[in-house]
């Protein structure tokens, strides 16, 4: 199959994972800066094939990797028959996956962000919400977005501190999260939006070690 062949979509929920998200493109042979959302050493090579997510999410196309090299936090990739700007631009904002029997094998005590997205989080014993959305960059952990019944979201960090266990079978996670977190990470007011423009959310502690995960959201 060519670089220029398409893979039907939509596919059954859950059949791909996100390993990287496009941001930009780099360089004028075709080059993109992609977000690599794996912790997973050595997770891109040359001769790997993924499939890219439109930014609509209603198409994937099928890609080879040719090179890559890192650049300033992201990993620049140049994919065989994606030759100049023009060709690398409408990938911008893909997600760049592969299908869930293609994903690493990880170590005793890793999970999958994809494994997380739909569990239920407990704080202490007491039912949070369920997480929708894990988000990368914002600090040392990724922030779980957890979304409750009465239509609040939290951002909880993913920090090896505050879990208690993960039952994935379950689906359910359990943490032990400190006094006041889920009120200083809980949706804003009009105020406070206004104010975060010039200022930053409550950051982890510093030195506090995340709970090691690999892979972003799936998306089907």
């Amino acid at each position: 199959m060519s670089p220029e062949s398409r893979v039907p979509s939509p596919e059954p929920k859950g059949e791909f994972i996100t390993l990287a998200r496009v941001v930009k493109t780099q360089g004028r042979h075709g080059e993109v800066a992609a977000e690599v959302h794996s912790d997973v050493p050595d997770r891109f090579f040359s001769g790997m094939k993924l499939v890219a997510l439109n930014r609509a999410g209603d198409s994937r196309r099928e890609l080879e990797i040719e090179d890559l090299w890192p650049h300033k936090g992201l990993l620049v990739l140049k994919f065989a028959g994606i030759d100049s700007i023009s060709d690398a631009e409408p990938l911008i904002g893909s997600e760049l996956q592969v299908s869930q029997s293609k994903r690493a094998q990880l170590i005793e005590g890793w999970s999958y962000v994809s494994d997380l997205v739909g569990c239920s989080v407990f704080d202490s014993g007491t039912e949070v919400g369920r997480i929708e959305d894990v988000q990368f960059g914002a600090g040392e952990a990724p922030l779980l977005v957890v979304a409750c019944t009465d239509g609040k979201k939290y951002d909880v960090p993913f920090a090896e501190a505050y879990v208690e266990g993960i039952d994935l079978a379950g689906k359910e996670l359990r943490m032990k999260l400190p006094d006041g977190m889920l009120e200083i990470n809980g949706p804003l007011t009009a105020e406070e939006k206004q104010s975060q423009r010039t200022g930053e959310r409550a950051r982890l502690p510093q030195g506090l070690k995340r709970r090691r995960v690999s892979g972003q959201k799936r998306r089907g």
